[in-house]
């Protein structure tokens, strides 16, 4: 084995013991992520601000290497898409600690890495998608409406570098294809036109990504997809291509009974795979079609949860009952607040796929305000069916005290009483 390699174990053994992200990423805030900063700097990596944003918060650029050739990343351009700005962070911070490693030595001697971590600090703030004037920074590469898009231009005309990496997440509920597994991380080699005109650096990235696919299968096999490659000409990543740096698109999705660390490992797994294989060469033995043939992302068929076959009651004067099943589905938010769990749909869901499904045949269930349609929370009551219920009652849960009651997300009373069922 050359002294250049390194596996994809080496690298997820190296962030399990090495990260100094310490947040989940959905709360770090613009302040965490200058501490952040402040670490790295105390390790001797170069931090400096280069803009500010739309409500003058600082945007930093973190540059590590000495090598000629010029790679390019950028995070969270969308405020509510997190993850892989903390594993940037812990990517700089390994490269530095580790610079003695021949195969990091190689690196930093054959590239020189730039990037800007959190590049909508007020759309972080927010948690939200846009920045502050409402604008998607990611729409914005033509208009330059925003001082974001301005900047990221800005950074790379005037450096022209040679790949780009394009850092999102997408919806928890992206499916590899037709299946219901999650994409929980999706690559593309972004064109930069909409002939779908290919080039060196195009196939290069191809075999790039093939690299951090062959990496990742072994973590999280059957959860890798490809983003659609629909060519959009106001998007960014389609226009560094057009402008001369072949970008690949990374978004990370989510994996059922993980949390957000684990898909920041799977991020710095990934982007070291890939500097590595474009530093020592390896990138050119990879088969392209490793990446051209994942299954492309699909969307609708999965949801977080499904109550099946329970009897739905709308309670009320005019109490109304039916069997049928109940999908739910949680919205993207901060890990540290409350779960925002909302119904998708009501009846006849067999063309859904629940993460958890329940078997709800032995209950009545109510909505907790009487609501139970598809936008309303997911704030559900179970009733054993050989209770004696007046379901006109105005205070219906204090005069009959339901056996479980499922509420912000989760079971807020009788958990393993409303039995699990295989999706």
């Amino acid at each position: 084995m050359s002294v250049y390699s390194q596996t994809a174990e080496d690298l997820a053994e190296s962030w399990d013991k090495h990260h100094i992200s310490t947040i989940f990423p959905s709360d770090v805030r613009h302040t965490d992520l200058k501490k952040y900063l402040e670490k790295l700097k105390g390790l001797g990596v170069k931090v400096e601000q280069v803009g500010f944003s739309n409500a003058s918060r600082e945007i930093y650029q973190v540059e590590w290497g000495t090598g000629p050739l010029k790679v390019m990343m950028w995070s969270q351009m969308h405020g509510d898409e997190p993850t892989a700005t903390s594993s940037l962070i812990d990517m700089f911070a390994f490269l530095q600690t580790h610079k003695d490693k021949n195969w990091v030595k190689k690196l930093g001697e054959t590239m020189t890495i730039r990037a800007v971590p959190m590049l909508n600090p007020d759309g972080q703030e927010l948690y939200q998608r846009r920045n502050l004037q409402g604008i998607d920074i990611n729409r914005d590469a033509v208009d330059l409406k925003t001082p974001e898009a301005r900047l990221l231009k800005m950074l790379r005309d005037n450096w022209s570098p040679a790949i780009g990496f394009n850092l999102h997440n997408q919806q928890s509920l992206t499916t590899v294809g037709p299946t219901r597994r999650q994409a929980s991380i999706s690559f593309l080699v972004v064109f930069g036109d909409a002939a779908k005109t290919t080039n060196e650096g195009h196939e290069r990235n191809k075999r790039v990504a093939s690299a951090m696919v062959t990496a990742l299968q072994k973590f999280i096999p059957g959860h890798i997809g490809r983003y659609g490659d629909e060519w959009a000409p106001t998007a960014f990543g389609d226009n560094f291509s057009a402008w001369g740096t072949p970008t690949i698109l990374i978004e990370t999705g989510a994996l059922y009974g993980k949390d957000e660390m684990y898909l920041v490992k799977m991020n710095f797994i990934a982007f070291l795979t890939a500097l590595n294989s474009i530093a020592t060469g390896s990138e050119k033995t990879q088969d392209p079609s490793i990446y051209v043939n994942l299954p492309e992302n699909t969307s609708g068929g999965l949801v977080d949860l499904i109550f099946r076959s329970a009897t739905i009651v709308k309670t009320g004067e005019m109490t109304q009952m039916m069997v049928g099943d109940i999908a739910a589905v949680a919205e993207r938010r901060r890990a540290s607040f409350l779960n925002s769990t909302k119904i998708r749909g009501v009846g006849d869901m067999r063309n859904l796929t629940g993460l958890e499904e329940y078997d709800a045949s032995s209950f009545y269930v109510a909505q907790r305000f009487g609501r139970t349609k598809s936008g309303e929370m997911a704030e559900l009551l179970f009733y054993k069916k050989d209770r004696v219920i007046d379901w006109t009652s105005t205070e219906l849960e204090k005069q009959f005290p339901p056996d479980a009651v499922f509420s912000a997300g989760k079971w807020a009373k009788g958990e393993k009483l409303v039995p699990r069922r295989r999706p």
